[in-house]
Parts: structure tokens; sequence; C-alpha cells
């Protein structure tokens, strides 16, 4: 009994030092660690990269093209898309039906997606079934034939996907601000037309694929519980061994325009609100400010605790949602700040926002947001490399990107090393309202006075 009186008097003492009016403290987290990787080139060209993760009796696939929506023609935007979505429509082995059946036998699944600069092919599979996983993969990558019926069906319905998004006033908003920023480049096409979608044919689907689905530009990347080094490589020669392909064209590329200030009313007449979308073009992944710029980024509207949200939701009450972000592509990356307000609000809304990028780049971030800041990065980071899955997409990323071999295993101690002084400069060269695209969506008739107390407006109509 009097050891446990003894027991309690020593808790109650620790429970006193203990201040609940502070969060607890996080520690910098440690550089994050890559499993061990195995890299082998095929005589095709295709690059194998295979990671053993025995933690789970599962296998994650990746397949992925160093190509993308960025390759396609003029006037068939949307083909890029259409071919990677029509790939599990039927093969010259399997129609669609037969490959969904086999895929639900040994409870796989095969997965589609096309980005500006790459398509990629993703799965998973028990481990036992890690050759019918290949198998399906290779057969879905290589051996497509485009169903006239299944490509009627996903023309119609992507028409009719259109409308929904466009229907989306931040949607619109976003679509101008790609165009405005990119200018002649193909990363300002995000979304194509009713009319060119309308214009793919199975033709354009077949030579589309033939030419940029080849292995000479592609990364086959297996993580999970998978059979020793020689038989794992072993059944892939198997199944993509004899896969034959030209190398891939050169990217198509355009003129990035000068970063200027502009500012854009998309007429929606009838619109409860204005959607803004504010952007600059920043550097790509392996320029040496890319990382102090997602820093900042993160500083200034990257979350609950972010600059953007404390002060223009949290202590105006302008907006539900604000935020910043960067999107990195190969050739350059976009950074942006999203808002929608109400009407009323628009001028001094806009205003907050530039008084928030303006203090970037005036005052030096103190050092417990900084690390804060950090911290809650390399914290998603580090999670996010816990999964298969995880590991499996950032490998990809980097090999598609052509990115540094350490740039997976030097994220976080890039993050930690970025100073408030670096910040600054940053800010100053691409949070400068100044140089800064604005598009708004919203009833012009409503907001355009509003409007031109920030700037000189060109007012165009929705489409």
């Amino acid at each position: 009994m009097k050891s446990l009186l003894v027991a309690f008097a020593a808790l109650s003492c620790f429970a006193q030092t203990i201040d609940r009016t502070k969060p607890p403290e996080t520690p910098p987290l440690q550089p994050y660690k890559l499993p061990a990787a195995k890299e082998t080139t095929l005589a095709n060209g295709l690059t194998v990269l295979t990671v053993n993760d025995p933690r789970f009796p599962l296998v994650t696939l990746r397949l992925a093209f160093r190509a993308g929506d960025r390759f396609d023609p003029a006037k068939k935007h949307g083909l890029g898309e259409t071919m990677m979505e029509l790939l599990k429509a039927g093969t010259a082995k399997r129609n669609a039906r037969q490959l969904a059946e086999e895929l639900a036998t040994v409870g796989a699944e095969i997965n589609t997606a096309s980005a500006p600069d790459s398509f990629t092919i993703s799965g998973n599979v028990l481990s036992d079934y890690f050759a019918k996983l290949l198998e399906l993969t290779a057969d879905v990558a290589r051996n497509a034939t485009f169903p006239q019926e299944e490509l009627d069906l996903r023309k119609a319905n992507r028409v009719e996907e259109l409308k929904l998004q466009l229907s989306s006033s931040d949607t619109v908003a976003s679509q101008k601000l790609y165009n405005v920023v990119f200018g002649a480049h193909p990363y300002s096409s995000m979304l194509p037309t009713p009319e060119s979608i309308a214009s793919i044919t199975r033709e354009d689907l077949t030579a589309h694929r033939n030419k940029l689905l080849s292995p000479q530009g592609a990364v086959l990347i297996v993580v999970g519980a998978i059979p020793a080094e020689a038989k794992t490589l072993a059944l892939i020669k198997q199944y993509f061994g004899d896969w034959k392909g030209e190398a891939i064209p050169p990217a198509p590329t355009g003129k990035l325009p000068e970063s200027a200030r502009s500012i854009t009313v998309v007429d929606r007449p009838g619109s409860a609100q204005v959607d803004i979308a504010m952007g600059h073009l920043s550097p790509i992944r392996t320029n040496q400010e890319y990382f102090p710029l997602i820093v900042a980024s993160s500083v200034l509207g990257g979350g609950a605790s972010s600059r953007l949200f404390n002060n223009v939701r949290e202590k105006q009450g302008f907006a539900y949602s604000v935020y910043s972000h960067n999107t990195p592509y190969r050739d350059s990356s976009l950074f942006r700040v999203t808002t929608q307000v109400r009407d009323e609000v628009l001028a001094p809304a806009v205003k907050s926002i530039f008084s928030e990028m303006e203090r970037m780049a005036s005052e030096p971030v103190p050092a417990a947001e900084l690390s804060a800041t950090k911290n809650y990065m390399n914290g998603n980071f580090v999670m996010g490399m816990t999964t298969q899955n995880g590991v499996a997409s950032q490998l990809a990323n980097v090999k598609v990107n052509n990115l540094p071999a350490d740039y997976l295993e030097t994220f976080v101690t890039r993050i930690r090393s970025v100073e408030p002084d670096q910040i600054r400069a940053i800010a100053k060269k691409y949070m400068n309202p100044a140089d800064t695209t604005i598009v708004m969506v919203g009833d012009a008739a409503k907001i355009k006075k509003a409007a031109e107390s920030i700037g000189p407006v060109t007012v165009e109509k929705a489409q």
C-alpha cells in the first residue's frame, strides 16, 4: 500500500511539471534512408528498379514513361489521357471483361494515369500473384487495341465530364491561370476541348501508343515482398524482355513568357462568389531555389497554421479556404495562391494576400515558425515514404523527371537547411505582387470596379 501511494505521489509531481499551455516540441527529423534498390537496364532499354520490402506479403508496381500530355498534337488535346484511359478497354489477348475478371481472380488492381510530363501504369497484388500482375501489366502496356465502341463511349463521357468541370469556377480560374502563366508552352493546356476529344480516332491512339509507350523511355519499379533478385529479373524479362520500341522523341516545348502583372476577370453572370487564382513561374526541382521556395510557400499558405489561413480566414473572415502551393514540372513550375471570397470583400481580400506576400519578402521568418514548418513538411514526406505506394511513386518521380539519384535521401536535409534570408530572397523574386498573374472568376458587373482598384483589368467571357 505504501509503495502504491509513493507511485501516485511521483505521478502527481510529474504531472505538475508539464506546461499544458504549450505544444510539445518536435525534434528535427533525421534524414530519410531509402531502402536498398537494385537497378538494371534490359537490352531493349527498359530500366528496372526493384526494392525488396518483406514487411507485408504485397507487391506494388509502377511502369512510368518519360512522356505525357504535353505530347498531344495541337488539335488533339486529350489524346494522351484518352489513350491511358483506354489501355484496359481491351487487348489483343483479352477484352475488357476478361481483363477485369483475371484481375479480380487474384485480387489485383491496375490503374492508369496521365500527367503533363509522364504516363503511368500502376498496380498491386499479393506476393503470390506477382507473376500474374507482371503479365497483365505487360499486356495492357503493349497490346491495347482501343475498341471502337469503348472509344465512342469514352469520348461521350469525357465531353460530359468537361461540362461538369467547366461548371466549377475554380477550374475556370485554374485553366485561365495556366493559359496566361505558361503562354505558348504545352503546360498551358490544362484541359482538352470537346472538339479535340471528338476528333480522336483509334488510329490516333495506336500511333500515339507506339510512339510514346516504349521501353526505351520507361522505368519499371517493383516494391514489396518479391522473389530473390535473379528470379524477379527473370520474370520481368519473361513479360517485358521482347518488347520493342523506338526512343521517345524530344518533348514538345514552347517559349515561357516573362512574368508580369495582369488581372483577368472571367465573367460568369450570376456567380455567388469570386474564385481567385494568382500565379508566378517558379524554379524546377533541380534549381537551388526550389527548396527555399517550397518552404516559403508552406509558411505563407501551406496549411491551417499558415499565415494566409490565419490572416485571411481566421482574423478577417474573408474566405473559408485560402492556400499557396508550388506545382513542379520538368521545364518549369507554378507557384500559386488560391481562394474564394464574397464579392463585397474582393479588394480587401486580395490586398491582404498581397500584404502577406510582401511580408515574406521584408521580414525574416521567426525561428519557431520556420522550425514548425520544416517539421511539418518533413513529417509529411517521411510518412508518405512508409508505404510501398509512396516509395514506388517517388522512385518513379525521380526517374521520369531525371532528378539526382540522392534526391529522396537528401530531401529532409535540404528542407532543414533553408534559412530565413533565403526565404526573403525567394519571396522577393516569386511572391512579388508587382509581377503576379491574377485571375478572378465571377460576375463582372458586380466585381469589375473592385478589381480595378487593384490594377488594370481585362474582362473575358466564360466559355
